[in-house]
This record gives C-alpha cells, structure tokens and sequence, in this order.
C-alpha cells in the first residue's frame, strides 16, 4: 500500500514486505549524520535508502535481490528529492559484494539492514514475503560476514531484529570480529517485554559498555509516546 511521509512518498505494492514501523524506527535511529557513504542491504521499497538520504550528505546504495521490489525502490527512488545521491543495484548480497570489493567499489561507512529473521516455523505463502522473512535466503552469519567485508574500518552496520532472533544473531557476532555498540529494546506499551531490538554494530572484540536504552512505541492510553514522537516527527506526516 502506497504511504506517504513528509518529505517522500513509498509505493511498496510488489515489495514482500511493506512499509513497516520496523522499517521507520531503524531509519530514524541509526547514527548516519556523519556518513559519506551508506549500504542498504535489502532495500525492499527504498524506505531505508530515502531516509538515510533525508538525515544525511551520503552516497547511499540500494540492494534488493528481487526484480519486482526492485522496481518499485527505483520508482520510488526517481520520485525523491534525493534521486541524485541513491543508486540502485538488484542482485544477491553474496554474490555481488566480493565482486565489487574485486573492483574497489565495497567500502561503507554505514550499514543498514532489517534483515530476514525466521528461521523456523511455517514459511509464509507468498513467496516475496517468505523471502523477506525467512533466513534460508540470507543466514545470520552470511550477513555478518559481508557486513565486517563491506565496512570500512571505523563504520558502523544498524539492523533491527525481533527478540526471539537476538540471542542467535549475538552469538554469531565473535566470529565475525564484529562488536555490539549499542541496542534500543523496543516495546509497544511500557508495560510489555520488548518486542524488538535495534543494535548498532562495529568493527572489534566484545565490549562489557554497551549502550542499552529502552522504547517504547505507545503510552498506556494507546498514544505514541514521546520518545516515539521525537525519534520519528521527521517522518511520519501526523507528528
């Protein structure tokens, strides 16, 4: 469904997966202000990409492996105030990224990515949607493992995950020399356990000085809280 913020609008009709308030915090939060160069691993509609265009001077690369997604990011990307800064590539992570480090074209100072996370269950029925959602087709530990290629070597990677995935995800970081800096526990109402987690990852070994803040989305009464407000008025047409 076609949704329109502030300063851009998303058509997200062939995407498997929508528009999505996953999608609007990792855009708001992550720490781009300072990037030259950021990568948007599976761009989907373009939402990730527009955003970090709208909150920084960055050249931005979309990637997005799906065709028809792709289309959309394009189109998306063409109807932008930014369609200078945003280029769009469609191909598989795993295969494209030791091409372009080959050719000097894979260094980025930030990451983004709200990556597939189930890796169990029932697959969904669309199969854009499955792909969008399901690790069989990009595995924690392959993302991981071109996030510390495709850094440079003071960058940052921003990524948010569901709970149930994150004691997975964080056990993989080690072996890929990659550390958690910081994490953002996200909850709906600030009465329910969180639902979510954004992480900011680095280059280096484990740190005992995590950065570990708390969000919720929703007041009691149902409102957006002021955290929620103040983190997304940039974008959302009704703050």
């Amino acid at each position: 469904m076609p949704f329109t913020f502030k300063q851009f609008h998303v058509d997200d009709s062939h995407c498997g997966m929508p528009v999505s308030t996953d999608g609007v915090l990792l855009g708001a939060w992550a720490p781009l202000t300072q990037a030259k160069t950021i990568l948007d691993i599976g761009a989907g509609s373009g939402l990730l990409s527009l955003m970090a265009a709208q909150r920084s001077e960055a050249c931005i690369r979309a990637l997005e492996i799906d065709p028809m997604a792709a289309r959309d990011c394009q189109h998306n990307i063409d109807q932008s105030p930014w369609r200078n800064r945003i280029s769009l590539t469609q191909a598989d992570l795993l295969e494209w990224y030791p091409l372009a480090q080959a050719q000097d074209q894979a260094q980025f100072d930030h990451i983004l990515c709200n990556p597939p996370y189930f890796d169990n269950g029932p697959q969904a029925q669309c199969d854009k949607r499955a792909q969008a959602r399901h690790t069989d087709s990009l595995a924690f530990a392959d993302l991981l493992t071109a996030i510390k290629h495709l850094l440079t070597p003071q960058g940052q990677a921003s990524l948010i995950l569901p709970a149930a995935s994150l004691d997975r995800f964080l056990s993989l970081l080690p072996q890929c020399e990659l550390a958690l800096q910081a994490r953002v526990d996200i909850t709906t109402t600030p009465t329910k356990a969180p639902q979510r987690h954004l992480l900011c990852l680095s280059h280096g070994a484990p740190s005992t000085e995590v950065k570990t803040e708390s969000l919720s989305i929703r007041t009691a009464s149902g409102e957006y809280s002021e955290a929620m407000v103040a983190l997304t008025q940039a974008f959302y047409l009704k703050l």
